[in-house]
């Protein structure tokens, strides 16, 4: 059974969720006791928690992720010494959220503040409990005098309550079982609260109620969603009075029938009810989180069962109820992919779904209906986790004395990476949120000179901020004191600079999505050569590290300890390996990854690149990405696979319907704008002089223009992988890219040219089925060196309009200057296995 569910389970485990509510996490030195995260429980009744199912569960699942033993005194030891930042980053890591709405009303000892969760969640919202509100007021000390009446006390109640961003609020209420009190008992009910003790908890069923209602009026007025308290979760609450057909009366209501009502906790032990109500009121929605992972695993199969045996699926919505320890976040979101995965596998069993529709369900579930609902803007794709968290408690030094250093990435416009290093404390500070200065020469450099290349208009007056892109920092698996971000490129923090390589990416990408509806998936092979030091009579040279042929598992047995290393460097970066293999050059090899969302893709083959040198260099090797360093062997390739996906359905492949040689007409009319402007291309993917020694005909590297399905020899290829029906292709390769390309520049231009075959609906030629060298005479050969390129780049109005000239402009320069240095300086082109 679990072979038929290889691909639910595999997107119930990769799919980014969005975590629709959680609480704050507590420092440290929080006295809030971590056998809280186990149980509800608290008081004497917090020391049965041990023997309770869920908790033995529970420890154990920890216990794995941190590889140690299944004990609570382990574990706790275990946190204590890993300290919170580390801890953090591993549980986030593993949930694999990429958005958290957050309510912040309930108060712990040191509790962390919401903004300080962005460090590790791209997008933190705001849940705004309404009695937290209302007890802040009257809690207030200018809140005492008898003036205080109901209406003025609700004008500074809505005039509060409104002034929260509208695009991140939401109402929590707790207790929702409607009185028929007048407004009169309301006024008499305030004013028996102020004439308290404070601080105090409004418990007042009259003054409740009249506050939920006036909360309602806001929702709809506002389009807000308003999330419920139904169920367990909260001692202080009678439970018989927590069922949420309780809530009948509110749905009923004219006034709120807009307002969208999200019931929390999967209403347990009324799910079948909230199940009900989904299914017949429009305005309901379903929450599962607390449910799981506080259940046993058979109560949480069964509440989420009961949720969707009536619920539409598209109002089933996940969330952790995470609070006060990490923990809590790994715990609800690895348990609910577990009980998703039972219960909609068990549904196809059953017929209920199909495999493909429990995909969609998955999707769904996790993060579309959140996302929709919260009206969130969450970028597409997997965001994991790779940091850490900065306590806003925990001094600056605390922190450096865990990352000293953190590298401020980026690549120019040649294709080199650079990095600017500031102090762990100093980043977190400051640089993390303002950025730091960089000048605008650094997008006009060169490989042979840190200076702007003439023609880019690029020179050392003025400065731009390299911001960081905090969902790509990771910390060093090669340098565990140090940490690692990328960044974008803005005028000023919020205002992208036209020059930078991830906008042009992200604007191109944008064009595809809004007119298409169609994102775009990437997959890089990375050709690489180690080479070890030789000195001999005082001169050094850099050797092949060995002298085996291609797919030799001598070579790869000498290299395996190299290469195991950078697999976990590569497995710790979330970048997942697909294959490893020794390449056909002299000490050459090969790291296939995963496909994955391009803007994704590209920001993982520079990491890649970087953990493939670094750990190169640890082994007193260099790793060179350079096509062609010796011009008697084989070229390395950065060989790129691409897709084409709607609605979470790959859209390249052809069907029933329409099928060109495996290709959906979506498909081919974008790979026929690649191969319109592949020429043009080549300037982005063969970007360096060296790139055209390797693109020659006989060396499977696309030399003429022309494409075709598992042609090895067309610059173009379409593939039929393993488990794609033999009629279809799933994706595309381009063969004429190398390592010395910025693949944000290179991705998106192939984007810009997939958008003009589509928006002209180009058509491919016959595809060629033999070595394109045979029909040499009836080919066209794609430029044979740097400059036929540029020149195909400088009259290619499409992708000036949709790359932008200004940076266009600053690229054909670079590329000019490198072709006129290597020409006089042929000999230059061995310092770049350095550089690439």
């Amino acid at each position: 059974m679990e072979a038929k569910y290889a691909a639910l389970r595999r997107a119930v485990e990769e799919t980014a969720a969005v975590d629709a509510h959680a609480h704050n996490l507590v420092a440290a030195a929080s006295s809030f006791p971590f056998l809280r995260c186990f149980s509800e429980a608290a008081g004497d009744a917090l020391a049965f928690a041990p023997h309770s199912l869920s908790f033995k569960r529970s420890l154990k699942d920890i216990a794995e992720l941190y590889n140690c033993e299944a004990s609570l005194e382990k574990v706790e030891e275990f946190r204590k010494a890993q300290g919170l930042p580390s801890i953090s980053s591993k549980c986030f890591q593993a949930a694999n959220i990429s958005a958290i709405l957050m309510d912040d009303g309930i108060e712990f000892d040191r509790m962390l503040k919401l903004e300080s969760h962005k460090d590790f969640v791209p997008t933190v919202g705001r849940v705004l409990r309404i009695e937290w509100l209302a007890e802040t007021i009257i809690n207030d000390d200018s809140f005492s005098g008898s003036s205080w009446t109901l209406d003025s006390f609700t004008e500074t109640f809505l005039s509060k309550l409104k002034s929260y961003p509208s695009e991140f609020l939401l109402i929590y209420w707790t207790n929702f079982v409607l009185s028929s009190a007048c407004k009169t008992d309301a006024e008499d009910s305030l004013r028996k609260e102020l004439a308290g003790r404070r601080p105090f908890r409004i418990t007042n069923k009259s003054l409740i109620d009249y506050l939920f209602t006036c909360s309602l009026e806001i929702a709809v007025m506002f389009h807000l969603p308003m999330q419920i308290h139904t169920g367990f979760g909260d001692k202080d609450l009678d439970l018989r009075k927590c069922n949420p057909l309780h809530l009948r009366a509110v749905l009923e209501d004219e006034r709120f029938a807009k307002c969208q009502l999200v019931l929390l906790h999967a209403s347990y032990p009324f799910s079948k009810e909230a199940s009900y109500l989904a299914s017949v009121y429009s305005q309901v929605y379903l929450d599962f989180g607390l449910a799981i992972p506080k259940l046993s695993v058979q109560g949480m199969t069964s509440s989420l069962k009961e949720l969707l045996e009536l619920a539409p699926i598209k109002k089933v919505m996940f969330s952790t109820d995470g609070y006060a320890f990490p923990e809590t976040y790994y715990l609800g979101a690895r348990r609910a992919r577990d009980v998703v995965y039972r219960v909609l596998s068990a549904a196809c069993e059953d017929g209920d779904l199909s495999i493909q529709e429990a995909i969609d369900a998955v999707e769904d579930i996790f993060r579309r209906n959140a996302l929709d609902l919260y009206k969130l803007n969450v970028a597409n794709g997997s965001i994991h986790q790779k940091t850490t968290i900065p306590d806003s408690r925990i001094s600056t030094s605390c922190v450096e004395q865990e990352v000293l250093f953190v590298r401020i990435v980026w690549n120019d416009a040649s294709g080199q990476h650079r990095c600017r290093v500031v102090p762990a404390g100093r980043f977190y500070e400051i640089a993390k949120n303002k950025g730091v200065g960089l000048t605008f020469a650094s997008m006009g450099m060169t490989s042979f000179c840190d200076g702007p290349a003439d023609g880019t208009n690029l020179t050392g007056v003025g400065e731009i901020r390299l911001m960081p892109d905090m969902s790509t920092i990771l910390r060093l698996p090669w340098s565990r004191r140090e940490e690692m971000v990328m960044a974008d490129m803005q005028i000023r923090p919020g205002e992208a600079w036209e020059y930078c390589p991830r906008y042009a990416l992200r604007k191109v990408t944008k064009v595809l999505l809004d007119e298409f509806n169609v994102t775009m998936k990437a997959g890089f092979e990375n050709e690489f050569y180690l080479r070890r030091k030789l000195v001999s009579e005082g001169h050094e040279r850099w050797v092949p590290y060995d002298n085996s042929s291609y797919c030799s598992t001598s070579s790869f047995d000498g290299a395996s300890s190299i290469l195991q290393e950078v697999y976990s460097s590569l497995e710790e970066a979330d970048i997942v390996v697909e294959q490893l293999h020794a390449e056909a050059g002299k000490g050459q090899f090969e790291v296939a990854l995963k496909y994955v969302l391009c803007t994704l893709a590209a920001d993982n083959l520079i990491y890649a690149r970087e953990i493939i040198k670094s750990v190169a260099r640890k082994h007193e090797l260099i790793a060179t990405f350079l096509p062609k360093p010796d011009l008697n062997d084989i070229g390395s390739g950065s060989h790129v696979h691409l897709s084409l996906w709607k609605n979470d359905q790959n859209v390249f492949m052809g069907s029933n319907e329409y099928n060109y040689y495996g290709m959906s007409n979506v498909g081919e009319q974008f790979l026929a704008g690649v191969y319109h402007h592949l020429p043009s291309i080549l300037a982005f993917t063969a970007p360096h002089p060296n790139s055209y020694d390797r693109i020659q005909p006989n060396t499977w590297s696309g030399a003429y223009l022309c494409w075709g399905k598992e042609n090895r020899e067309a610059p173009l290829r379409t593939a039929c992988p393993p488990g794609v029906p033999l009629d279809m292709v799933s994706n595309f390769e381009i063969k004429s890219f190398d390592g010395c390309a910025n693949p944000h520049l290179e991705l998106a231009a192939i984007v810009a040219a997939g958008i003009d075959g589509l928006r002209r609906g180009l058509k491919l030629p016959e595809p060629i089925e033999s070595n394109p060298a045979d029909y040499a005479s009836k080919l066209k050969r794609l430029p044979q060196d740097l400059l036929e390129s540029v020149e195909s780049l400088a009259a290619d109005k499409t992708l000036h309009e949709l790359i932008g000239d200004k940076l266009i402009t600053a690229i054909i320069a670079v590329r000019k200057a490198e072709i006129d240095h290597y020409s006089k300086n042929p000999g230059a082109f061995g310092d770049l296995i350095h550089r690439y």
